[in-house]
């Protein structure tokens, strides 16, 4: 490929609504243009990549026995009404109508689809198991695209779905494709960590994440440096002691608390400790409305209450809900005579003579207390777990990190083949909901998260894995006959011999060709200039920072590219 053909339109400057490094730096390097808030364009650049971290995942998947498929992008409302999900999905799912008025989806994931099209084509144990995947676009309806490609509205994913007769036949599946995440991660060549993770609104029995590390993303990682637990704050359990308070119970008072609405706020207002008020927090699902309670010092975990509710569905009352509803603007929200279901952390049961919110406008209670003045329905576990909150396993502070999920991977059980009468005959005649597995990976997600790993002040630096093209060979002059002979050799040379090579012939200056070379992230350069005179070319690795001089031979200089394409690593330094 020859650059002055090549449709890479690199540009100075970062789009204005660039938050993170791999959106600045992939718009910039000519790999993608946005066409709306969360979607994309993928030019030529980024194919090339795409396509090669696509290549990979197909080679491991096929590996383990997994078969590529394509389903629809557009589903039909029945198969996720269902399962239930058409509701409990949420406002992420893009919901459509036909010209009949029939409701689809554009699909989010495809659970419901690839059990429909198993179902009535497997019937026997015989045929089990079976495990299929995909590779293609999916659709989420952010309500705030952000990120550039690791948080976006249109995505690439791969898909994988297996269908069992046993838990034991689950395992090995589930085990099987987590052994071939890690070897795509590594094949790519980035770092990362495995972590158990909450199931969400893919449901499930179990499921871990493939997560890279990054400065920036949205997975908070919880890593234990003495036993090697490792989790997501959403899945970690919280193990550590709650404080009791003795003390006598004190009479409940209404007290005025003008403009007073967060903890911090009330703290100050009142004198108190955050950790003697109590957050009340309210959701609304597909039962109406709930109340959620934890300590002042804490935050709840939303995750964690949907599993213990099972309603998937559970979102934050908006303030105009609450207003409309309970007639109090939702600073002042309390539990005290309120009639709702109330859900409670089971630090809450502890607590002696706290505040809470008065149910009138600018109002709080002082003195509060459990079974004399409310009464929760229900305790549990509901606190995000933090840094320096005892790990789980064995009670050492745990150590909080940011990451991008890349993989996932979930043991669904008979959640979907049950609801949607997936049904096969086992060995002994019976009717019986097949087992499920899930596996998910992000394409479009990992060559972002990549380049946030791999980036330096000039730019991308891309594994040879999946760089657009090994090697760039750049003419300095092309007007200069010899420089321009012996880069075409050289090219000529490479390409002969299977290696991806661009070379730069456009009649820009050297030192634009130079930053482009840098800012795209070739793993090797070759610069063909005013020492071949001297008989000489230089080499240089992306990731280094020295030039390496050869000898203008062609068979030196691709004896010393094989050796420094085989040398090349893109962490060095980092």
């Amino acid at each position: 490929m020859r650059f002055s053909q090549l449709y890479a339109p690199t540009v100075k400057e970062a789009p204005t609504d660039a938050e993170v490094i791999s959106h600045a730096l992939l718009h910039r390097a000519g790999f993608i243009r946005k066409a709306a808030a969360g979607v994309y364009t993928y030019l030529p650049l980024a194919k090339r990549t795409l396509s090669k971290i696509e290549k990979i995942i197909r080679e491991e998947m096929d590996k383990i026995g997994a078969q590529e498929l394509s389903m629809p992008i557009i589903h039909p409302a029945e198969l996720w009404q269902m399962t239930g999900r058409w509701d409990d999905y949420g406002d992420e799912m893009m919901k459509l109508k036909d010209r009949h008025g029939r409701d689809f989806a554009l699909g989010p994931t495809h659970e419901e689809m690839i059990t429909f099209l198993v179902k009535d084509e497997v019937r026997s144990y015989k045929q089990l198991p079976v495990f299929l995947y995909q590779i293609g676009p999916k659709y989420r309806d952010e309500i705030r695209p952000r990120f550039g490609l690791l948080r976006a509205r249109e995505f690439i994913m791969k898909d994988g779905y297996s269908f069992h007769d046993s838990e034991e036949s689950l395992d090995e599946a589930y085990r099987a494709c987590s052994d071939a995440y890690s070897r795509i991660a590594e094949r790519i060549g980035f770092k990362y960590i495995i972590i158990e993770a909450a199931s969400g609104a893919i449901g499930g029995s179990q499921s871990h994440e493939f997560v890279s590390f990054a400065q920036v993303g949205e997975t908070n990682l919880l890593k234990c440096n003495s036993c090697g637990y490792s989790s997501s704050d959403e899945q970690a359990p919280y193990k550590g002691e709650y404080e009791q308070i003795n003390e006598e119970e004190k009479p409940l008072q209404l007290v005025h608390t003008p403009n007073v609405r967060t903890v911090q706020q009330v703290a100050d207002f009142l004198s108190v400790d955050p950790k003697r008020i109590i957050k009340s927090l309210l959701f609304v699902g597909r039962n109406g409305f709930i109340m959620a309670l934890v300590q002042g010092d804490r935050e709840l975990n939303v995750e964690k209450l949907k599993v213990f509710m099972k309603d998937q569905s559970l979102r934050m009352a908006s303030p105009d809900e609450v207003l409309e509803k309970f007639g109090v603007p939702i600073g002042f929200i309390g539990p005290v005579g309120i009639k709702l279901p109330i859900v409670a952390d089971f630090g809450i049961k502890y607590l002696k003579n706290a505040v809470v919110g008065g149910m009138r406008e600018d109002y709080h209670y002082i003195n509060a207390n459990v079974e004399r003045d409310f009464t929760p329905d229900h305790y549990t576990d509901l606190l995000l777990t933090r840094e320096n909150d005892p790990c789980p396993i064995c009670g050492e502070p745990l150590e909080a990190m940011k990451g991008i999920e890349l993989g996932h991977v979930f043991k669904l059980g008979t959640k979907y083949s049950q609801s949607m009468g997936a049904y096969f005959m086992d060995r002994d005649g019976n009717l019986k909901p097949f087992i499920m597995g899930c596996y998910g990976w992000g394409v479009s997600r990992t060559m972002a998260a990549v380049v946030e790993q791999l980036n330096d002040e000039d730019g991308i630096i891309w594994p040879r894995s999946i760089a657009p093209f090994e090697v760039i060979v750049t003419i300095v002059s092309t007007n200069d006959a010899q420089q321009k002979k012996f880069a075409e050799q050289i090219y000529a040379e490479l390409s002969n011999r299977g290696i991806e090579v661009l070379i730069d012939d456009r009649e820009i200056s050297a030192g634009m060709k130079f930053k482009d070379a840098d800012l795209i992230g070739f793993p090797l350069r070759i610069t063909v200039g005013k020492s071949l005179q001297e008989g000489f070319v230089e080499l240089k690795l992306r990731s280094e920072k020295t030039h390496i001089k050869v000898e203008a031979s062609i068979s030196k200089v691709l004896e010393k590219t094989i050796a420094a394409l085989d040398s090349y690593n893109p962490h060095e330094g980092r």
